[in-house]
């Protein structure tokens, strides 16, 4: 009996009635296993640039991949083709469905890469697919095509990743307040951590896993392993019926838009995700709204970093930078009204500090009393023993720097993007994944 393996990838389905593109792989995930599908992985869930002005909520999209029976592919096809339009957004929105039959060629891998951190048209999409022989569905037109696409060639073999086990409610409780216990949440976040993140931001202590939005999901929980998430949601008190569950494997967390060449700031395209290396040049001012701005210059050019309100204490720590920092900055570039750039920082490294100093006048050497200036060029006396030194000049004093070299600096949990990697992912990085999976990975079985 021949078999083939299937990769399906879907994007931009989003819609406020039915929800995301993740409910859409749930739903798929039953309908393809009842008609005797064989998932070699996990569903993938693809984190894509989320500067992407354009972009769905969140800027992510799925893939599926199964091995089935030669015979039944055109069907199974025809199921996911039909669960996408029925369920698909009714303005506004662009789904688009990805079919590769066989491996993932390095052309697609490449393209998946690029759609982390660049910018990609409908047009390169279809070229791609073109060229790789990937099958657009229903047409081509449609803006989710790009993600469909980097969703099948982001195989995550060969990378970081983590997992996120998602829930979804039942359809007469959507659009209704979340209802899952905080302090269970609390207490699970204690239990599982280090190997679950991001459940709580501790600086407001707002719970994480539930977000607002009428879509289908109650919660999520992004963790190290399947098997964590799976105890995760037995330590969470949820009072509301769910209807299903899917684990998913993910690159969120990995930082994985920001792991590219630093760039020089001449090179800046509007919307890239990028990493710059260069000293501040201008001190860190706060504007109106509470916004930290100070500026960055590598010599090809000065551009600005900005750390806005809602990413909270981070501020602090940019404006504790000053001119001749050497720095690392990491985040989204933004065109402003003036043709220029402001980097939306996501994260910041302090690869060397400059030296301060202030400027004292000399103690007095007989009493130790600060001495005072006899004006300019004529050095400084003693007001208290009349001591004079004609030549004295101020003491300058090293001042101690509060940014720490070589440590990574984020924003709250709370401000995070999905890509960013929290601070305890540090060290835990994957390299590759080869399996199994779990049993136990999607409800109902």
């Amino acid at each position: 009996m021949p078999f083939t393996e299937l990769h399906i990838g879907i994007d931009d389905t989003d819609s406020l009635q039915e929800g995301c593109t993740t409910y859409v792989a749930a739903l798929l995930v039953e309908e393809l296993k009842q008609r005797g599908a064989h998932f070699k992985d996990y569903p993938q869930l693809i984190r894509l640039n989320p500067n992407i002005p354009w972009k769905s909520r969140g800027n992510g999209a799925v893939c599926l991949r199964i091995i089935a029976d030669t015979r039944d592919l055109q069907h199974m096809l025809d199921v996911a083709i039909d669960l996408v339009e029925r369920l698909k957004a009714q303005s506004g929105s662009n789904p688009g469905i990805a079919v590769l039959k066989g491996s993932v060629p390095t052309p697609l891998e490449e393209f998946s890469k690029a759609a982390l951190h660049e910018v990609l048209t409908i047009n390169d999409a279809r070229k791609v697919a073109l060229k790789n022989h990937v099958e657009l569905l229903p047409d081509s037109e449609r803006r989710g095509i790009i993600g469909a696409l980097a969703a099948i060639g982001q195989t995550l073999l060969n990378a970081d990743y983590t997992y996120e086990l998602l829930a979804y409610r039942i359809q007469e409780m959507r659009g209704k307040p979340r209802r899952v216990d905080p302090k269970s949440v609390v207490e699970m976040d204690k239990l599982t951590h280090p190997f679950t993140f991001n459940n709580i931001d501790y600086e407001t202590r707002k719970i994480l896993i539930s977000s607002g939005g009428p879509g289908p999901c109650p919660f999520g929980i992004w963790g190290e392993n399947p098997e964590i998430l799976v105890k995760a949601l037995s330590m969470l008190k949820v009072e509301e019926p769910i209807e299903r569950w899917v684990i998913f494997r993910t690159n969120q967390g990995t930082d994985a838009h920001l792991a590219f060449p630093p760039k020089r700031i001449k090179q800046l395209k509007p919307y890239e995700a990028v990493t710059l290396e260069g000293v501040i040049s201008k001190q860190p001012m706060v504007i109106p709204g509470g916004h930290v701005i100070a500026s960055i210059s590598d010599g090809t050019g000065e551009v600005d970093i900005a750390a806005y309100e809602p990413t909270g204490s981070f501020r602090e720590v940019v404006k504790k930078l000053t001119p001749g920092d050497l720095v690392k900055v990491y985040g989204g570039v933004r065109p402003i009204s003036t043709g220029k750039f402001t980097i939306n920082l996501e994260k910041l490294v302090i690869v060397k500090v400059a030296e301060l100093y202030v400027e004292k006048n000399p103690r007095c050497p007989r009493c130790g009393k600060r001495m005072k200036s006899e004006g300019k060029g004529k050095g400084f006396s003693c007001p208290k023993c009349k001591y004079r030194d004609p030549k004295a000049e101020k003491e300058r004093i090293p001042v101690q720097r509060e940014l720490e070299e070589g440590k990574v600096y984020l924003p709250p949990p709370r401000a995070q993007r999905h890509l960013t990697k929290p601070l305890q992912r540090y060290g835990r990085e994957k390299i590759r994944w080869t399996g199994p999976m779990i049993e136990k990975w999607h409800y109902p079985p």
